[in-house]
């Protein structure tokens, strides 16, 4: 049941934010009811292990349908730990029980803990196989290794559902053990919204399994996401902007879509990275260089020597040391302007944004730090810092990453705080059956490249 408090708030708004289209009555997956965190504080030691945990795990993870009607549907995301990282929520099984669950255009794995993880799981709710009858263990192993831990457990398929869709025989990863600290309360696991080629499963993701069925209106998805680090008031957990499936909502940006087409075969959501300026400067970018955009990343990764050239553009930076290594310092009193083009529009990122936290009353760490991606993956990793500034687009059928300018609603929406979603139970206004057989092959796509066969590809948490 929806409070009544989440419905005022909701009658407060305008009458086009949920953006939906007007000849269809959008039917979201979830219901909402309040929660309301108690403010989180972070010390610079914590910010400083959260940095080094976020550059080694960027390194490792990229080193090494029948349907039945056409539909729309959102998902309101929670921004965690002042922009440190986004969640979304879906429920699986009969009946079905709610997760909150990190999302990442940069993996492609659905996994949640399972009942019998234990204390390692933290208490978030977990996945409960016996209580599910539709549950179907598919006897694969699964296995997820980290920089900083692990998370194995085996291979499943279950009715899942969100944003108001509902997949039967989705596979996923059901957790029965992970390493300390890889689950932070209240995520109970994470979703991966990057191509199926990527996934160690060897499963079709769940966007994927409902774009190529033709179950949404139009064959992609959006994102857009708030800023709460600049809030001095921002709790631990605050609304953290949208998901929608199947439609762009139009009163969340203006002007027009620029599309870029994703250069080679689908696998991350890459795309090529043209120009970058620094303080009006230009850094030197390699032809054929490509960038993941990456909700599950908060900062930016890139090269040593360009990011060398990038904090060359900024008087008195250097390089942090520590637990900042691969980051860079910088006096807090510069305002630090940055450009990005991908071949289409030139893309501001706010000098907030590139302040990632400061350390001291004057040094600042900048967003972007040094990562490397080995052979034959892109070479830059484009998150958070960067997707707060666009309204993001991720298109299935001409497989490629589009961009467009915030509109006033979705920018005043940064900061001004109201009630935190928790996952509950919605309605369902499209179902469609996963009918892909690479689950029982544990085979991966055949659309795997030979450079992506030969990259090791290790997932990680994210910041």
């Amino acid at each position: 049941m929806i409070q009544l408090i989440f419905l005022a708030s909701l009658f407060a708004l305008p009458a086009d934010t949920f953006g939906a289209p007007t000849d269809i009555v959008p039917v979201p997956g979830q219901t909402i009811s309040l929660l309301r965190r108690n403010q989180f504080s972070r010390d610079v030691t914590e910010w400083g292990a959260l940095a080094k945990r976020q550059r080694h795990n960027l390194i490792a993870k990229y080193g090494g349908l029948k349907t039945q009607k056409r539909s729309t549907g959102y998902n309101l995301i929670i921004d965690q730990e002042y922009d440190s990282d986004y969640y979304g929520s879906l429920a699986i099984g009969t009946p079905a029980v709610s997760f909150d669950v990190r999302l990442d255009t940069g993996s492609s794995d659905l996994w949640v803990a399972s009942s019998s993880c234990g204390t390692s799981c933290g208490s978030s709710p977990a996945y409960d196989p016996l209580s599910s009858s539709t549950f179907q263990n598919l006897s694969t192993s699964f296995d997820v290794q980290y920089d900083s831990g692990s998370a194995a457990g085996y291979v499943a398929q279950d009715i899942v559902q969100m944003a108001g869709f509902s997949v039967s025989n989705q596979g996923f990863g059901v957790v029965d053990a992970v390493t300390d600290d890889l689950l932070t309360s209240p995520l109970s696991g994470l979703l991966g919204l990057a191509w199926q080629s990527l996934a160690s499963s060897g499963q079709m993701p769940l966007w994927q399994s409902l774009a190529s069925s033709n179950t949404w209106d139009s064959a992609l998805f959006a994102i857009q996401l708030t800023r709460y680090k600049n809030d001095t008031t921002a709790q631990e957990l605050e609304p953290g902007g949208v998901l929608t499936m199947g439609y762009t909502n139009s009163s969340l940006y203006t002007g027009s879509i620029d599309y870029i087409d994703i250069p080679g075969t689908p696998s991350y959501w890459y795309i090529p990275l043209t120009t970058l300026t620094v303080q009006g400067n230009s850094i030197t970018i390699a032809s054929g260089t490509t960038a993941v955009i990456d909700t599950g990343t908060t900062n930016i990764g890139g090269p040593a020597s360009s990011i060398e050239a990038i904090y060359a553009q900024i008087p008195d930076s250097q390089p942090a040391t520590g637990e900042w290594e691969g980051y860079y310092s910088y006096p807090c009193s510069t305002t630090v302007n940055v450009k990005v083009s991908f071949g289409g529009a030139t893309w501001s990122i706010s000098p907030t944004d590139f302040a990632f936290t400061q350390t001291s009353s004057t040094e600042c760490i900048g967003a972007f730090f040094e990562a490397s991606t080995g052979s034959g993956a892109p070479s830059w990793i484009f998150g958070d810092a960067f997707l707060k500034n666009v309204y993001s687009v991720f298109r299935y059928s001409h497989s490629s990453v589009g961009f467009a300018n915030l509109s006033s609603i979705a920018i005043a929406e940064n900061g001004a705080g109201g009630t935190v979603p928790s996952a509950t139970i919605g309605a369902i206004s499209a179902a469609v059956t996963n009918t892909s057989d690479a689950p029982r092959r544990h085979a991966l796509s055949a659309l795997v490249t030979d450079s992506l066969q030969t990259l090791t590809h290790l997932d990680r948490t994210h910041l």
